[in-house]
Formats: C-alpha cells, structure tokens, sequence
C-alpha cells in the first residue's frame, strides 16, 4: 500500500491526473485484493495509461472545475449574504456527498472505459447503500484530520484512501454475490 501510495501522490502530482491517479490504484488494488498477490508499480502504470489522455484530462478539468465552483460559492456565502450561514452548509453537504460518489465512481472496475457510466454506477450505489457512503466518508475526514496534522502525510494518504474505498466496494460487492447466491 506504501508503493501505491507513493505512486498514486507522483502520478496526481500535475493535479488534473488526480482522479485518474486514484482510480488506477483503486482498480490495481481490487485486482490484488481479488487474486491475492502483491502490487507492482509496472502494474499501477499500465493500469494508469489504460485511462487515455483524453479521459485522463477530462476528468482532472472536470475535478478542478467543480472544486472551483464550490470554492467560489463558499467565498460568496462567507461575503455576509441574506441566508449564507444555511446555503454554505448545504453546499458543504453537497459538495461531501459529491466527494463521495467520486470516489466510488473512482474504485470501479470499469471506469477506465469511461466516467460517465462510472458514475451514473457510484450514484446508484450510493443511493442503494448509504452505509457505504458512510463508510467512505470516515477515511475521507480522517485523512483530512491527519493532513490537518501533519502535512508531510500527504506524500502517503492517497495509498490508504484508496484501499478504504477499494475495501468498501469489495464489501458491497460480496454482499451483492451473497444475495446472488441465495435466490
């Protein structure tokens, strides 16, 4: 987790490779996970370019464009505006459960194929088990928490976040095959 974690910060660090960052190591994790063998950084690579440059800037300008938006919104509700104690809070909510989808969109097996269905994929998850999104929320806080501390961590908070997420999907796709099993 040590090597994807590092990996994952080098691959994020033009900061429009981010999303995709993640969900390469989300994807050679699930893939580890499942045959039970370690990690190669060849692997995390080939799964990175996997993604196409056109998909892979896609969705670090889309990434960058939202966290914008939220920041301009957040600036304008801080300006003393009728109602913006409320409106910031709501768009604090907003802006966390669009965090978390992403990331679910992130740990799916197919989003190299694209992030469109990848998402429309995480916001039916989402919605279908909240308890997950819970589960994703807590490494989210705690890895900004942690940050908070001690800000060299972020060098190594991506290899965890990854697993975290990586680990819940796992989790709700056993329950899912268990369902299966028992019609």
């Amino acid at each position: 987790m040590l090597a994807v974690g590092l990996t994952t910060t080098i691959a994020s660090l033009p900061l429009l490779t981010a999303p995709t960052a993640l969900a390469a190591a989300c994807t050679v994790l699930s893939r580890s996970i499942r045959e039970d063998r370690p990690v190669g950084v060849g692997e995390y690579v080939a799964e990175f370019r996997a993604h196409g440059l056109r998909r892979v800037l896609l969705a670090g300008v889309t990434v960058f464009a939202a966290v914008t938006l939220v920041l301009l919104d957040l600036a304008l509700a801080g300006a003393g505006l009728p109602g913006a104690r409320p409106m910031s809070w709501a768009l604090t909510a907003l802006a966390a459960a669009g965090l978390v989808v992403a990331l679910r969109a992130a740990a799916d097996p197919e989003v190299a194929r694209g992030w469109v269905p990848a998402l429309n994929r995480a916001l039916t998850r989402s919605v279908t088990d909240p308890a997950g999104c819970a589960l994703i929320a807590t490494p989210v806080w705690l890895c900004v928490a942690f940050l908070w501390m001690l800000p060299l961590l972020a060098l190594l908070l991506p290899g965890p976040l990854a697993f975290a997420v990586t680990a819940v999907e796992a989790r709700g796709e056993r329950a899912q095959g268990d369902a299966d099993a028992g019609d």
